[in-house]
């Protein structure tokens, strides 16, 4: 494990996480590109640290949205008529509940699935629903325009959609949620801030996990390189969330569906045949 390979995973990890084209998929061809054993314990701690980056630049970007749910908010958040409904921790517990359950009684059918074929198929398949979320949406008018307007049971609907993302690496967690909001009538703007904050408790709650399993990666080699990498996550996971949310109405999830076909074929063409 040198520098460049920890500058060269955090960056992908940052580019990968947040939008829908799987940060699973990406790290684990990444990985195959650059020699590295998929299944090394070194490689697992890594990605999970860097996975800790990247969420810790959303919790950066939604921090005023998350300090109000907590209750935190400072005086100076709290003037103006707040909304009548708002986005609330039982919203995030319906969205994250599906996920984290088959998380924790797949795990071991789910590591099995860790290849660059299965993220190919996966690439494929999230790209397919994506699209066909996109074309569903634009069809009917959105009940949920914003992020305080999603229900409960929207919240729900859109936690089961990410299952398939849990059980298909390469599937897009962000692009199971996105897209299930959208079919869910959620507006994309909104399914796609309630993808980002979901992540939050979903991601720490497995990087937790994760690093219980594999703690003892860490010693006084491997910290620069650690460090590295969450640094470099950070950063890049930041920028790519900010000019996300920006770009959002000119950034459809049919772009990033035909970027995972192109990323598919080639990878298939020049790397795996």
């Amino acid at each position: 494990m040198t520098v460049l390979v920890a500058l060269c995973l955090g960056i992908v990890e940052g580019l990968t996480e947040f939008i829908p084209v799987s940060s699973t998929g990406h790290m684990i061809l990444t990985a195959k590109l650059m020699g590295i054993d998929e299944q090394s314990d070194l490689l697992k701690t890594f990605e999970v640290v860097i996975q800790l980056g990247a969420i810790l630049a959303i919790a950066v970007v939604y921090r005023e949205k998350i300090l109000r749910m907590l209750g935190l908010a400072p005086k100076t958040m709290r003037k103006g008529n707040a909304p009548k409904k708002q986005l609330n921790l039982l919203h995030l517990v319906l969205g994250m509940t599906p996920a984290l359950l088959t998380a924790f009684i797949a795990k071991d059918y789910i590591k099995e699935l860790f290849s660059a074929e299965t993220v190919l198929l996966a690439l494929i398949a999230g790209g397919l629903f994506m699209w066909f979320a996109e074309w569903k949406g634009n069809q009917r008018s959105s009940l949920s325009n914003t992020l305080d307007d999603i229900t409960y049971k929207q919240a729900f609907i859109i936690g089961l959609y990410q299952i398939v993302s849990v059980l298909w690496p390469g599937f897009s967690r962000s692009g199971s949620t996105i897209a299930g909001g959208m079919l869910s009538r959620v507006s994309y703007r909104a399914a796609a801030d309630f993808s980002f904050i979901m992540a939050i408790p979903i991601m720490l709650a497995a990087s937790g996990y994760e690093l219980l399993q594999n703690y003892k990666q860490f010693d006084w080699h491997a910290i620069g390189f650690f460090g590295l990498g969450f640094i470099v996550s950070f950063m890049v996971a930041y920028v790519v969330v900010v000019f996300f949310l920006k770009h959002i109405q000119s950034i459809t999830l049919k772009h990033f569906a035909i970027y995972r076909f192109l990323l598919a074929a080639l990878f298939w063409f020049f790397v795996m045949r």
